[in-house]
């Protein structure tokens, strides 16, 4: 479960930042006139932050491969 933690670490953190800007950009400028599908209501627009949240803060994990040397000088 740790290593779960660890891997993922930015993606978990990503995803309430990102609920919280959602539900920010509802509150403050949002959709009145209830046309608009993610910013009229306080729930899809919420949810619409936490998986652009989690996405972006995903795009900056550094992902640590090995390369293996195809002479053999690893």
């Amino acid at each position: 479960m740790q290593t779960f933690i660890k891997k993922n670490l930015l993606t978990i953190i990503g995803v309430p930042i990102g609920a919280i800007a959602g539900f920010l950009y509802w509150k403050f400028v949002g959709c009145n006139s209830g046309t608009c599908a993610i910013t009229s209501n306080p729930i899809n627009s919420t949810l619409y932050g936490s998986v652009m949240g989690g996405l972006v803060f995903s795009m900056f994990k550094n992902n640590k491969k090995e390369k293996n040397d195809i002479s053999g000088n690893n």
